[in-house]
Order: structure tokens, then sequence, then C-alpha cells
């Protein structure tokens, strides 16, 4: 059986490390970007997320967790802390940052946040397999081949959980029918 990335790393292996940042740099910027407010804060984090998970790959056991899950884990973890030390400091907000949540874009953005609590309520209701698989396809970004490797799931039955999840999802949304339908196939 071949190493993976991360064995690979703490085993030394130079060009594991480019490897590791083509495959993993679009999970960790997308929980980066979801984390953290703005870019400038997130591309710190991810060099961060990055530089933390090369110095604990020796600690990476696949036989208990797959690698997107254990670099998900040290991301997060890694968010969490920035985050709090975020909040502890005192908030300072450009005036024009300001009126601009006011405007009409600021309505925007509540308005498409009110519609993603309305996905993730959607979401609760699917079985948990279901869940799992939206959940690392549109939040991890996460391929269904991927997801199929990671979870165990035939390749087959993931296709067909993300594409009845989505179809439920736009039905509660209200979009049901013809491009959304014919963009899955």
């Amino acid at each position: 059986m071949s190493q993976t990335l991360l064995e690979r790393i703490a085993g030394g292996d130079r060009t594991a490390v480019s490897a590791c940042i083509d495959t993993y740099s679009g999970l960790v910027w997308s929980l980066a970007r979801r984390f953290l407010a703005n870019d400038a804060d997130a591309e710190e984090a991810v060099q961060e997320i990055f530089m933390e998970i090369w110095s604990t790959a020796k600690r990476f056991d696949a036989a208990v967790a797959g690698e997107a899950t254990f670099i998900s884990m040290i991301a997060r973890r890694r968010l969490i802390d920035r985050r709090r030390k975020l909040d502890r400091e005192p908030a300072s907000q450009p005036i024009d940052e300001v009126q601009q949540a006011l405007s009409e874009d600021g309505e925007k953005v509540l308005e498409a946040s009110a519609e993603t609590q309305r996905v993730i309520d959607v979401i609760r209701t699917l079985k948990p397999e279901q869940q799992e698989v939206i959940r690392l396809s549109s939040w991890l970004g996460m391929s269904h081949g991927a997801i199929a490797r990671e979870t165990g799931i035939p390749l087959g039955t993931v296709k067909s959980y993300m594409k009845r999840g989505l179809h439920t999802i736009r039905e509660a949304l209200g979009e049901t029918g013809s491009s959304a339908d014919k963009a899955t196939r």
C-alpha cells in the first residue's frame, strides 16, 4: 500500500509538501473564508494551517481518520483560535464599510444569509448519509470520488445522494424545474 501525503511529509519527502498544497489548498482556503471576515486574515490563517500540518504530519494515523478529515480538524482548530483572538481585539471598521452594510448590497448579504440558513435547515432533514455527502462536497469542496474514498460509500451511491439531496433542497426553496435539474445531469 502506498503512503499517504501526510506520511510522506512526516518522512521528509519535500515533493509531498507541494502535493499536499495542491490537493488540500482549496479545502483549507474555503474553510478559512467561512471562518474569517477578510482575505488578509484568511491568507495568514492558511499559511499557519499548512505550517501546522507539516509540523504535525507525524501524528497522522490513516487507521483513525482520512487525510482530508485530519487536515480539516487542524484547520478548524487553528481557525477557531484565530477567530477567538480577532474577537478579543477591539473592532475597527471604516465608515465606508458601515455605510456599505446599510446599503442595498448589505440587504442582499442579509437576504443571502437567510437563504443559506434555509438551505442548512433543509439539509438537516435529509438522511445522515446524504447530509455527510452534501457537507463534504459543498462545504469542504471534495469531489464525488474523494467522498467515496473518504466515507467508503460506493461512488454511484455518493452521486445519487448528492443528486437527491440537491433536488430536495431546490424543492424546499421553490426552485423546481428546468435549468436547475438539467445542470445536475
